[in-house]
């Protein structure tokens, strides 16, 4: 069994990755409740869940801020199934609307799953969007994403109904 997960700082060119602070919560907040993308974010029961699950304190998760020029840009939550015959990575990603098309989410995506492999040791690290948030599957599909399947009724839209996703993997020897 793998030690629970303990994040560390990744940096890469103006983007920084680390360990969510309860001081970045409000900016996080904003941005989860932004227009373009509020429709993705999935149903918020209540701010004080909605805090929770940005911070992914569990033993096999974790969340990072995404800083670009030091700046909060957006939240980068990882998790691991540690089960010894199942063991993989899961990623998940939101970035402000302003980052948005400068290459900045599949930049900070490729970092996560960089340290999923080489410092945790996983071997393919999936990602669920949205079936239809085309945006997002283009841009993990630059990282290298492949679409596994459908997930029907996978998740709970801002509106309540059940939603659904789209399965992708990428497996560590797929890297570039």
């Amino acid at each position: 069994m793998m030690q629970s997960m303990e994040l560390t700082r990744l940096c890469s060119g103006e983007i920084v990755l680390r360990p969510i602070e309860g001081r970045d919560l409000d900016a996080l907040a904003a941005i989860v409740m932004a227009p373009g993308l509020r429709e993705w974010w999935g149903f918020v029961e209540s701010e004080e869940t909605m805090r929770h699950d940005l911070m992914s304190e569990d033993e096999d998760s974790g969340a990072f801020a995404i800083e670009v020029d030091g700046e909060i840009a957006g939240w980068l939550g990882v998790w691991e199934e540690d089960e010894p015959d199942l063991r993989f990575g899961g990623a998940d990603i939101m970035l402000a609307a302003k980052y948005h098309g400068r290459g900045i989410g599949p930049r900070a995506l490729r970092m996560a799953i960089d340290w999923l492999i080489e410092a945790r040791g996983h071997h393919r690290v999936t990602i669920d969007p949205a079936a239809d948030n085309a945006r997002a599957i283009r841009a993990y599909e630059k990282v290298g994403f492949r679409p596994v399947g459908i997930m029907r009724q996978y998740a709970k839209g801002p509106d309540g109904t059940w939603q659904d996703a789209l399965l992708m993997d990428l497996l560590a020897e797929e890297l570039e």
